[in-house]
């Protein structure tokens, strides 16, 4: 009882969410006859009551913060008090503060407190395994979706508050699941997605790789399959009208498609123009999945704002990413999983298993030339190619490669938040900014495997986890 009430002991506008969730539960309770005869319902109601009497009565909390990690600044510092106001902080003070009445304290004296983690490259509604390819046959997209609701819960009680969705295997599923997090129906992190990706005929994200011929088709702009210049501004439209909050292009050929090539370019430079001006103009970025540098290049000199992957990125590659500003999202995860699944026979079909051996050993050594050659660097890692709720991995990876503790938390957290655009929200623990704060025990600057053990989790100011 003690936890619920500390859930939601925030402003009653921002705790609304978690009401809801709570009387739902109960409304499904109350349509079995055997809960309507017995006393629980009547408890739940009671409890339901005591929540919004908690909510309405909160003025937020004051968190005691032995570390702070000032990701502006570039420091730690130690004895910080943060207050939150509803979904949002309202002070960040030296020393530890008293709780105000109405105040709920938080002890995290022994922790080191961050802001919310932000992962720029994953699939929540997906999770790959053998069956990934056939599974599309026999799921519906309610399937998909329901399935995604313990991705996104172990996503966000990892410390990742926001993510960005880069493409889906069932169209629309994403923007149901965002919706379904922002009216709080699920717990999960925020969510930014792109819905389908773009790719042209036979490119990595065309969905009809790999069938019997009479199921390929000919699919067009609204499934996110584009040739020429007016399909690619039509497909950029129909994202934007299904509510799009990112672009994403396959631009080269990737690993878990069924297709031959890896590596090889898949956009002509006046598809990928049309597709960056159109974008543009509707205010969306644009990221590229892009493993092989030709392919890349094309994308930053045609404006692209973020690259993924950049397996073979080369000299030239770098350099024209720090001419144009672009950022590299590495997904260093995603690398090792399938260098380590394609050493499992059996497991990916022989056409990705080639693929997967040639591309996946090959990432970190690319991130520590990118890192050591100055280009921006913000954090993501194709969660759901490997297992929801282990995002943090990458964080050793990024630091195993030569990038500092300290770096690699701004590149998912304020760097992660300049790509989404949402700086003036999200990314740093200041004054005004959304109540995203996660903590562990102990200092990750010394041991960076301990961002994996996440101990503390609020979301716009409401807490999910406190162990």
């Amino acid at each position: 009882m003690q936890k619920m009430q500390e859930q939601f002991s925030a402003d009653p506008e921002q705790v609304l969410p978690g009401l809801f969730r709570a009387l739902m539960k109960i409304k499904l309770l109350l349509r079995a006859e055997v809960m309507k005869k017995s006393r629980f319902w009547q408890w739940l109601v009671a409890t339901a009551l005591l929540v919004a009497t908690s909510a309405a009565s909160a003025a937020g909390y004051v968190i005691h913060a032995g570390r702070f990690v000032d990701v502006e600044a570039g420091e730690v510092r130690e004895q910080v008090s943060i207050v939150t106001d509803g979904n949002r902080i309202s002070d960040v003070r030296p020393g530890f503060i008293a709780a105000r009445s109405g105040q709920q304290l938080l002890d995290l004296r022994g922790h080191t407190v961050l802001p919310g983690l932000i992962d720029l490259h994953v699939h929540i509604a997906d999770e790959f395994s053998p069956k990934y390819h056939s599974e599309y046959f026999f799921m519906e997209q309610a399937d998909y979706a329901l399935r995604a609701i313990p991705f996104a819960e172990r996503t966000l009680l990892a410390g990742f508050t926001s993510v960005r969705n880069l493409g889906e295997k069932e169209h629309g599923v994403t923007y149901a699941i965002r919706r379904a997090v922002e009216a709080g129906h699920i717990d999960g992190p925020r969510i930014f997605t792109a819905g389908a990706g773009l790719a042209t005929t036979g490119g990595h994200s065309d969905p009809t790789n790999g069938l019997r011929h009479e199921y390929m088709g000919d699919p067009g702009p609204e499934l996110g399959v584009l040739n020429g210049a007016d399909d690619a501004r039509k497909a950029v439209r129909q994202r934007y009208k299904e509510g799009a909050d990112v672009i994403k292009l396959t631009v080269t050929g990737g690993v878990l498609s069924l297709a031959k090539s890896g590596d090889n370019p898949q956009f002509t430079a006046g598809e990928l123009t049309a597709v960056m001006e159109t974008a543009h103009d509707y205010n969306l970025p644009v990221t590229v999945h892009a493993h092989g540098a030709e392919g890349m290049k094309r994308a930053i000199r045609a404006g692209v704002d973020s690259i993924e992957h950049g397996t073979f990125m080369d000299d030239e590659a770098r350099q024209l990413m720090k001419e144009h500003g672009t950022w590299y999202i590495p997904t260093l995860s995603a690398g090792k999983w399938v260098a380590k699944k394609a050493e499992e026979p059996g497991y990916f079909p022989e056409i990705i298993r080639v693929k997967a051996a040639a591309v996946g050993p090959q990432i970190q050594e690319t991130f520590a030339a990118a890192y050591k050659d100055g280009v921006k660097i913000a954090f993501g890692t194709d969660a759901g190619v490997f297992p929801h709720g282990q995002n943090a991995m990458e964080f050793g990876y990024m630091v195993e490669a030569g990038m500092p503790p300290l770096e690699a938390i701004q590149a998912a957290t304020l760097n992660a938040a300049q790509v989404l655009r949402r700086d003036q929200d999200l990314g740093s623990l200041v004054t005004g900014k959304l109540a995203d704060i996660v903590a562990v025990r102990g200092d990750p600057l010394k041991d960076i495997d301990l961002m994996n053990h996440m101990a503390f989790v609020m979301k716009d100011g409401v807490v999910y986890k406190n162990d």
